[in-house]
């Protein structure tokens, strides 16, 4: 009998790791320590940070299968609003992490194009997808162009992802309005951090002015209702390969990526959705009863409780996770 196909994550893991082969071990912990040490930091970037074939690899084994877990997951989420894009546009999309992940969750795609300035990553993008499992992934454009002058060719997905830190305030809000002319459904998703999430409201407030509907995670379009330090952000699961366990330094067979994102949709593009909140963290699962911390489609945000006295919901509410739509 033969073996099923691999994953996406599982194909993209093989892929990277055939494509960092060629680098030696010293080259590419030093561009990793390069990365690390920019990605902790909150100021714009100067110089672009893909600026070599080392760092570009290292990017790739370092950060890679994080942000394609983060990404599927967001657009698992989307996915269930009942959009179906034929095309994707990734601005400022590097090697392509996003281009995987809607490859996975669309089966309708019919056209990917990955946008960014920096050459070598762009290389390294076209070398992965080169085994990639579909045919719509393997084709995939990926094409040197820089924000503020991107190619006005339409898409009904666009995605911008983990770019937003790179940049001072004016270019995050110009690259948050060219998405919006250019997309049908648009995804922004950055860090799950305080500042991440910062950038991550400005971009909602963006889609609100415009008179978009909400896609998530917000079930309601008003102010967010978390207190002053607290911030909204979810939790995709990672599976470490040994090397990508050696690169970072770690022991588990599993890393947690913590992720802040919002996605809205043009007028018209999806029927109206309510639902009965979004799980803000992992629920508290005791015997005979699930809570949850959640945020309401009324805008508030608070403890729900779910008991083992109404059936099926208990049931369902004993399968949910930190990011799930509340049963």
């Amino acid at each position: 009998m033969p073996l099923p196909p691999p994953t996406y994550a599982a194909a993209l893991r093989e892929a990277i790791a055939d494509v960092t082969r060629g680098v030696g071990p010293a080259a590419l912990a030093s561009a990793t320590e390069a990365l690390i040490g920019r990605y902790r930091s909150v100021a714009p970037a100067g110089p672009p940070i893909l600026d070599s074939a080392d760092k570009v690899a290292a990017y790739a084994a370092y950060r890679m299968p994080a942000t394609h877990a983060a990404l599927t997951r967001v657009l698992q989420t989307v996915a269930a609003t009942g959009v179906e894009p034929v095309s994707h546009l990734d601005l400022g999309g590097g090697t392509g992490a996003a281009a995987w992940a809607s490859a996975e969750v669309f089966p309708s795609l019919r056209q990917i194009t990955v946008l960014d300035q920096a050459v070598e990553a762009l290389r390294l993008g076209e070398r992965l997808v080169g085994s990639a499992p579909v045919e719509v992934l393997r084709e995939a454009s990926f094409t040197r162009a820089a924000a503020g002058a991107w190619p006005h060719e339409a898409a009904d997905l666009v995605t911008v992802s983990y770019v937003l830190s790179e940049l001072d305030v004016p270019q995050q809000e110009r690259l948050v309005a060219d998405a919006l002319a250019l997309g049908t459904v648009v995804v922004i998703v950055e860090p799950g951090t305080p500042d991440g999430y910062e950038r991550i409201l400005h971009a909602r407030t963006a889609i609100r002015d415009l008179g978009w509907q909400l896609l998530g995670p917000c079930p309601h379009a008003g102010a967010c209702p978390l207190a002053p330090g607290d911030w909204c952000h979810f939790s995709a699961r990672v599976n470490r390969s040994a090397e990508h366990r050696r690169i970072k330094g770690g022991e588990l067979s599993y890393e947690d990526e913590k992720f802040s994102w919002v996605a809205g949709a043009r007028p018209g593009t999806v029927g109206t959705r309510r639902t009965s909140g979004r799980i803000l963290r992992h629920p508290l699962k005791r015997k005979g009863f699930v809570e949850f911390q959640v945020c309401r489609p009324d805008g508030t945000a608070g403890r729900e409780v779910i008991s083992k006295k109404q059936g099926q919901r208990y049931r369902d509410a004993r399968d949910a996770e930190w990011g799930d739509v509340l049963p």
